[in-house]
């Protein structure tokens, strides 16, 4: 089993980080599908979004240009769990979104690895 460790903000940034590179590749529904808990939401800026829903919300959203993190912290929640929270930039075309995201990550070893419990964007 993954203790949570030192590097547990490093590892939930990769996880973060993995999940906004799936975005940018246009992958992003498929990407939170496969990790998001089966009662996990996505809390967009006007809407909730289930697990069963992800995929035609993400692509409805369209792929990004490109995505920039800042400012991550990391609040440890017992031994297997971690909330990332950070603010994000993301570009489509001209168009640059500033968002407060926070991602609440949960290990579970059935699912081999980190998975999404809840991630909120909020706007600046």
């Amino acid at each position: 089993m993954t203790a949570i460790t030192d590097d547990l903000p490093a590892r939930l940034l990769h996880e973060a980080h993995d999940g906004w590179r799936a975005i940018l590749a246009g992958k992003g529904g498929d990407y939170f599908q496969r990790t998001m808990t089966c009662d996990a939401l996505l809390i967009l800026p006007g809407q909730v979004v289930d697990r069963d829903h992800v995929r035609a919300a993400l692509a409805a959203a369209g792929p990004l240009d490109r995505y920039e993190l800042h400012d991550p912290a990391v609040i440890r929640v017992g031994e297997h769990a971690g909330v990332l929270v950070y603010r994000s930039l993301a570009w489509r075309g001209d168009v640059v979104t500033e968002l407060q995201t926070s991602t609440t990550y949960l290990f579970d070893e059935n699912n081999g690895g980190w998975s999404i419990a809840a991630h909120q964007e909020s706007p600046v």
